[in-house]
């Protein structure tokens, strides 16, 4: 197969979580190989053991060649496995940060994953709302730039309070996905991902305009751990 030039994003990394189930045909040799296949220098493959009936594994795919995140996502389909969620993304710089200094940039925009200690994991993807007064919810998008920025500080301030505890990558997916943003989490136990989501809906930013899409939590291990983990 021919190799294809590298499509990327022109500030920051594209990101790829994908959900799978196991079926008959899959092949832990395969699935190892495709792992190792995508791993390099510029790209990055968490694997997930994932809690509960929605998917088996999930892996978090990033680095600057999209079509190098398509490749893994064909080569574990090969291997057997059956994508039952996905989920496409960038990672960006919130536009109510513009001034950050470059080592507060570079991580949002490149970070390096796993986090080390965390292995609790969870995945939702959230949207601020387009309500109406008749409905009985605002619209994100009707409030003045200033505002928008004034609840997101106070958004970012509740989430300061569990650093250290908690890493949260938050990839932006506006027109390319069905909702605006992907929100990945790590913690060192479980509880804190229950306790920072549960603290910050209570900022006027969430309880009032966010929308979240579906949750998926899992255990963070390397790709052979987690596949010994799940029967494969």
């Amino acid at each position: 197969m021919s190799q294809q030039p590298e499509v990327t994003t022109s500030v920051g990394w594209g990101v790829l979580h994908l959900f799978c189930r196991l079926t008959p045909a899959a092949d832990r040799s395969g699935v190892l190989a495709a792992v190792a296949d995508t791993v390099d220098d510029d790209h990055q493959v968490l694997s997930v053991a994932v809690l509960g009936h929605k998917a088996d594994v999930g892996f978090m795919a990033l680095g600057p060649d999209l079509w190098r995140l398509r490749r893994l996502q064909t080569l574990l389909q090969q291997a057997g496995l059956e994508v039952a969620d996905s989920y496409v993304s960038m990672t960006e710089v919130s536009e109510y940060a513009p001034d950050l200094p470059p080592e507060m940039k570079t991580p949002r925009l490149y970070p390096q994953l796993p986090p080390e200690g965390k292995r609790a994991f969870c995945f939702y993807p959230m949207s601020k709302r387009r309500g109406t007064v008749a409905e009985g919810s605002g619209n994100w998008f009707t409030l003045p730039y200033d505002t928008r920025r004034e609840l997101m500080y106070e958004h970012g301030t509740s989430g300061r309070k569990f650093r250290g505890r908690i890493l949260q990558v938050v990839t932006g997916s506006t027109g390319v996905d069905d909702f605006e943003w992907g929100v990945t989490l790590f913690g060192e136990h479980l509880d804190d991902l229950k306790e920072v989501v549960y603290t910050m809906r209570f900022d006027e930013a969430s309880a009032v305009y966010g929308e979240f899409g579906t949750f998926y939590t899992g255990l963070l291990a390397d790709v052979s751990t987690v596949l010994d983990r799940i029967g494969l």
